[in-house]
């Protein structure tokens, strides 16, 4: 079962920092070095100092970006800038955003979830991860002795029985407010209520949670406490919970966009030359030339709505086409050194089928340079006019589902990388959680 709990969270004094927005700062891992500048413009208590400080050219064993960040969160404990919840909390989040035409406003809430590793517990992950990011999480996290962003966990519950419980307990309450550099809308409300939490423990502890994003720093927490169980920790040391923002898997407001791939550095070919090798794993048809036609060729794909259906970009004859999966695709996707040892829930995903039998197998590009990602079409149709000629081949592939990520993580299974993106992403900077025994 899941086990969370209320945590005193680690917030900001906004009597000291003024307004909220002007601190907060997305994942550190969606964060340029040009934006990194801004941040650090911005104010100067802006969480980037914490999440991602700077790299300089004088750093060494003893002055780094961690031990900086460790030293600055000391100085803002001291000063006031920071402090710590007084009673252990529950913190319902809400997140309003508009996509696609309509306003959706995400609900959840933030408490410590029990630090289980994958597979032998209840926390389920969905996608592979990095080992330099997980490394360099790491450092963070023992340097500073502190969790400065939250996992992102998903549980279900058709009926709504965990937030109707907390959105009666805010009800009338005025929220910590900010907004994003997106226009994101940030909400949140401080529950204390020990009979509230106490609930709510009951009624998320009789179900699974599958990790959306952060499957980094998740690692990450169960690394560190590897670490200080070698020390011979205490059975109730922070470091057993990392902190958890938790959204119902039914939530009205989870909007899963797509993740799009540019690849550089590849051998050009025509639609022509790429449909040949493709062969008889695909029905093909050119819909459109040009950048701008991504927009009729995503319309097409959206509509179509299934996974065995890509469009597919040649920079060589400017063509877009779209491929779909055929049986013979299915049957190739299923043999040895292709993908037979995944199951048939994950070969039918459409990341799947680009990466290992469109790029890997018959294009025969499976040491293809990283390729970029983006989430709008109209990113690609920019990049694609920006630089012409620098991705020979661009594809647009339906996001994975809730209810994929759900079958997938039950059969232990994980998606390629970049799978799913759940926009928007999670603020740092609401709250911090110390693990300092």
């Amino acid at each position: 079962m899941a086990n969370i709990q209320p945590i005193n969270g680690i917030r900001f004094n906004l009597a000291r920092v003024g307004q909220l927005s002007d601190v907060i700062a997305p994942p550190y891992d969606v964060i340029s070095p040009e934006f990194q500048d801004e941040l650090y413009e911005k104010h100067p208590n802006n969480c980037i100092r914490l999440i991602l400080n700077k790299t300089l050219p004088t750093d060494d064993e003893q002055d780094n970006r961690y031990t900086r960040a460790r030293k600055v969160m000391k100085k803002w404990l001291d000063e006031g800038v920071l402090f710590t919840e007084a009673d252990p909390a529950l913190y319902v989040y809400y997140q309003t955003f508009d996509y696609a035409g309509k306003t959706y406003t995400r609900k959840g809430f933030m408490a410590g979830l029990e630090v289980q590793p994958f597979g032998e517990g209840c926390v389920f992950p969905h996608e592979q991860t990095h080992a330099a990011a997980k490394a360099d999480r790491l450092m963070l996290t023992t340097t500073t002795k502190a969790q400065l962003s939250q996992i992102f966990g998903l549980y279900p519950d058709a009926e709504n029985e965990v937030m109707s419980i907390l959105d009666k307990n805010i009800e009338g309450k005025t929220p910590l407010e900010a907004i994003d550099y997106l226009g994101v809308t940030h909400r949140m409300w401080v529950v204390t209520d020990p009979a509230v939490i106490a609930s709510v423990q009951d009624k998320i502890g009789k179900k699974p949670i599958f990790i959306a994003d952060g499957h980094h720093r998740y690692e990450t927490s169960c690394n560190y406490l590897n670490q200080l169980r070698q020390q011979g920790i205490s059975k109730d040391h922070p470091a057993h919970y990392v902190l958890t923002m938790f959204v119902g898997m039914e939530d009205e407001g989870l909007a899963v966009l797509p993740t799009h791939r540019l690849f550089p550095g590849i051998p050009v070919m025509s639609s022509d030359e790429m449909i040949e090798k493709l062969g008889n794993c695909f029905e093909c048809r050119k819909v459109g030339t040009g950048p701008d036609f991504a927009n009729t060729a995503w319309e097409d794909i959206e509509t179509l709505d299934s996974q065995e259906n890509i469009a597919l970009y040649t920079a060589k004859d400017d063509t877009w086409t779209i491929v779909k999966l055929t049986e013979n695709g299915k049957a190739k996707m299923a043999e040895d050194g292709v993908a037979a040892d995944h199951t048939e829930e994950w070969r039918n995903l459409g990341v799947s089928i680009l990466h290992k039998l469109i790029m890997d197998t018959l294009l025969e590009l499976p040491n293809a340079p990283k390729p970029t990602y983006v989430h709008l079409v109209s990113e690609v149709i920019d990049d694609l006019k920006q630089e012409p000629g620098k991705y020979p081949l661009v594809a647009l592939v339906m996001p994975a589902t809730v209810d994929d990520i759900k079958t997938l993580c039950l059969e232990g299974e994980r998606m390629p990388q970049k799978s799913t993106y759940f926009y928007p992403k999670l603020l740092s900077g609401l709250v911090f959680r110390s693990v300092e025994g």
